[in-house]
């Protein structure tokens, strides 16, 4: 994916270990998408292969990057088969960014338990909500490659423009909803029920986007299937996050019924704020260009 957007011979990646050699992955064929702004979506879940993408994208300077800090996960990984069916893997490096940041965070022998509960700490520090409450120390500092931004390293990727998370939507009694699969399950009872109708009233993706809404009888199911799975119904916190739930139990069933496009770029994004930050920039020369520190022409 980066090799469509980075010119020929540009470093994409390196992995290096204590006892592996540092090997290089560059661009090679020309990209079809080497010119024209480029925006990238991250956040606190966005790992691997995303955060090596928008790592590079990033230090070659080539586009803006919008949301918050990634998940912070770049570790080489070698599967050793094992006799009795099982598998070892065993890691052998890390992936840094072509100015040398590593993507992995930061991890200590016999501190399991804080690594992994890394996400919850940025989310009670007040990083989802506050670009401030994160700190890097000048050690951790970079700068891109041609426009020489400072960026930095030490865990995850961090965005040229911070979107904070909406957490008056995301209730304990929604997250408890959630995490038991009721709106998904749902969902696809509803669709399986009604899918020759709702087919025949909506012909089209626009009609169904523009006249359907979520019957107050599903969402009468959704509490009492709550209430079946020991999920006590708060009011206040239902309220809070009805129209949301609403909405992606819209995009869910224009999935089902449509494509899977129309579940994001169609519904979910009229919500999503990093999406209408990235709209914005693009549709911004001034603003684009501030992020990257593009000097202008007569400089």
């Amino acid at each position: 994916m980066c090799d469509e957007f980075l010119d020929r011979n540009k470093l994409i990646v390196y992995t290096e270990g204590l006892h592996q050699r540092r090997e290089d992955a560059f661009a090679s064929n020309k990209g079809l998408f080497e010119k024209g702004k480029l925006v990238i979506l991250i956040d606190e879940t966005s790992a691997s292969a995303s955060e090596i993408v928008s790592g590079a994208i990033q230090d070659w300077d080539r586009g803006v990057l919008v949301g918050r800090r990634s998940f912070g996960k770049g570790l080489v990984q070698r599967p050793i088969p094992l006799p009795d069916g099982s598998m070892l893997r065993l890691t052998t490096a890390r992936y840094y960014t072509p100015t040398g940041r590593s993507i992995q965070k930061p991890y200590e022998n016999g501190k399991g338990d804080e690594y992994s509960k890394d996400l919850i700490d940025r989310y009670n520090h007040g990083e989802m909500v506050n670009a401030d409450s994160i700190h890097f120390p000048d050690s951790l500092k970079y700068h891109t490659m041609v426009n020489r931004r400072v960026v930095y390293g030490g865990g995850g990727i961090m965005p040229d423009y911070f979107v904070s998370m909406d957490t008056t939507r995301y209730t304990p009694w929604y997250r408890s909803v959630l995490a038991k699969g009721i709106v998904n399950k749902l969902n696809l009872n509803y669709v399986d029920r009604n899918r020759d109708k709702l087919k025949n009233k909506y012909k089209t993706f626009e009609r169904f986007n523009a006249e359907f809404s979520i019957p107050e009888d599903l969402m009468e199911e959704l509490k009492n299937r709550a209430l079946s799975d020991s999920i006590t119904f708060k009011e206040d916190e239902y309220l809070r996050s009805e129209k949301f739930i609403k909405l992606q139990m819209k995009a869910l069933l224009a999935r089902d019924i449509f494509e899977k496009n129309e579940y994001y770029t169609q519904i979910i994004n009229e919500e999503n704020e990093s999406f209408k930050k990235a709209l914005m920039i693009l549709g911004s020369d001034e603003e684009y260009e501030r992020k990257l520190q593009i000097k202008p022409k007569n400089d």
